[in-house]
């Protein structure tokens, strides 16, 4: 399995076809491709070798998409940085797996360069963007001008194609390894879990360096499809697409779907032509997929649940499921396993527990990553006997139906993103005033869940709230940052010393079906 291979198939079947919508930009495939072998030829005149990482700091656009395909046909892997990070982060990302090459578009040519002073492996900075390029930079549009195309690597199968980074337990991102076939199997196999239309235009909003956003942008691709990218979520910016475009599925957060049709303008819009929303993160409350239904009367609903380690769909809630006259609880759970992943609940020794019963969730498939770069022992504590240990945990009932009831990893997942507490608690730990914390996720209604504080003060210490989170925003990402702050004379811990934070969320979760959102 190539990654490329959806490139080929459209060169010889639809080169002129429109593939790529951006703003005034507009691109068939035989345009895209030319582009593609270009920029790649660029990367290998840059030092790229099989193998080899190439970063992107940028927002979405036509040319991320460029990049993808570009590393992949240069023979290399990609690592999309995650824009929200602080220079810092960034830095730790690339250098953890040296990553030698960062492209940047204007938006953050400032982070980038200051990843000259940061990390210890990058060598080379391209712009590619509007405007010129700033000081410092190789201009990736003049280099591909003067570039001859080159023929596709093929790397494909078990070859390494993608490191993308995820919250690390330890306080620091995990650089997860997925080959060709990892990615291709999972959007393979979400595109089967989903019923789509014939001559499908898929609006791209969810961030791209998230497997979810880079995700769709496969699944279109091996599907022919044309696409529409906005550069971030803006709830007017999709409007506009929807009716320009006649876009007909999307993929969003339920955060993002509510402030959606919520928008004050919404009514102005046509958005009929738009008959499939699939959305992650979270389960759609039943007061928000009434409003969906009522607002987006053709569009159908289809829920995907999984991780980036699982490229990143094991588990879908189809649109039948959603109907008014389905049972509630349904409507609450992750759907079954999609056709190539099998999953099941497993004890502590991971054997499998009988239906109905709390366990952690397992799965198996040629959507398991290969491991965490450079991470054995973290990969081996998750890999074991073929399976990947999610660290949620979850219940199977017995038609299938997987329901994530509580996380047994220390993570908060706000707004699609996945914050581990350790890391948040590490940065409030700096504070001089702070004797102890605990960091929990909480429920939020535009969030999903928040990001909490429980903090102890030393004695006869005196700190505020916005005090502590401005402090916490000059070390880690405004989204790690806690959204509200409890100060405790003591939080409970266990016998041995372990903080005992189940009690912490008792008070939050009280009454709820489910521990997260």
């Amino acid at each position: 399995m190539e990654l490329t291979q959806s490139l080929h198939k459209a060169l010889q079947e639809r080169p002129h076809a429109e593939v790529l919508v951006c703003g005034s930009r507009r691109s068939s495939f035989a345009q895209f491709a030319d582009r593609v072998a270009r920029l790649a030829a660029v990367l290998r005149t840059l030092g790229l070798a099989p193998g080899d990482r190439v970063g992107l700091l940028a927002l979405n656009s036509d040319r991320y998409v460029e990049y993808l395909y570009a590393t992949w046909w240069a023979g290399g892997v990609i690592n999309p940085v995650n824009i929200r990070w602080s220079p810092r982060e960034v830095a730790y990302s690339l250098d953890d797996c040296d990553t030698r090459i960062l492209i940047a578009d204007g938006h953050f040519s400032a982070v980038a360069a200051e990843q000259r002073q940061l990390s210890r492996s990058l060598k080379t900075l391209v712009h590619f963007g509007d405007g010129p390029a700033p000081e410092g930079f190789l201009d990736a549009e003049a280099l591909m001008a003067a570039a001859t195309p080159i023929a596709d690597a093929r790397r494909g199968g078990a070859d390494l194609a993608a490191v993308m980074y995820t919250g690390g337990t330890t306080g620091l991102p995990k650089g997860v390894m997925l080959s060709h076939t990892n990615l291709y199997a999972g959007q393979l196999s979400a595109n089967m879990a989903a019923a789509r239309p014939d001559e499908a235009v898929g609006l791209n909003m969810a961030p791209m360096f998230h497997v979810g956003g880079a995700g769709l942008t496969l699944q279109l691709m091996m599907r022919l499809a044309k696409q529409v990218i906005i550069p971030a979520f803006d709830e007017l910016a999709v409007l506009q697409a929807l009716q320009a475009e006649r876009c007909s599925e999307t993929f969003m957060v339920p955060t993002m779907l509510k402030r959606l049709i919520e928008h004050p303008r919404f009514a102005e819009f046509d958005t009929s032509s738009l008959r499939l929303v699939l959305y992650g993160a979270a389960p759609i409350d039943d007061a928000l997929l009434l409003q969906a239904l009522d607002k987006l009367p053709r569009a159908q609903f289809c829920q995907l649940y999984g991780m980036t380690e699982l490229s990143p769909v094991i588990t879908a809630l189809p649109a039948w499921c959603h109907a008014p006259d389905q049972p509630a609880a349904r409507r609450r759970s992750a759907g079954r396993p999609v056709p190539i992943a099998e999953v099941r609940i497993v004890d502590r020794t991971g054997r499998a527990v009988p239906n109905g019963t709390v366990g952690e969730i397992a799965a198996r498939g040629p959507m398991v990553m290969q491991g965490y770069w450079n991470k054995p022992e973290q990969t081996a504590e998750v890999l074991r006997d073929g399976w990947m240990h999610t660290g949620d945990g979850g219940v199977m009932d017995a038609d299938g139906f997987v329901y994530v009831v509580d996380r047994l990893k220390d993570m908060v997942v706000t707004g699609g993103e996945n914050v581990y507490s350790a890391e948040v608690e590490n940065a409030i730990a700096q504070l001089p005033q702070v004797s102890m914390c605990a960091v929990i996720g909480v429920p939020d209604e535009k969030w999903g869940e928040r990001v909490h504080a429980v903090v102890v003060l030393r004695a006869g210490q005196a700190l505020d709230a916005e005090a502590l989170i401005a402090h916490c925003k000059t070390l880690i990402a405004g989204y790690k940052c806690p959204r509200s702050v409890e100060f405790v004379d003591a939080i409970p811990m266990s016998p041995a010393g372990k903080l005992l934070k189940y009690k912490l969320r008792e008070q939050h979760w009280a009454g709820r079906d489910r521990k997260v959102a």
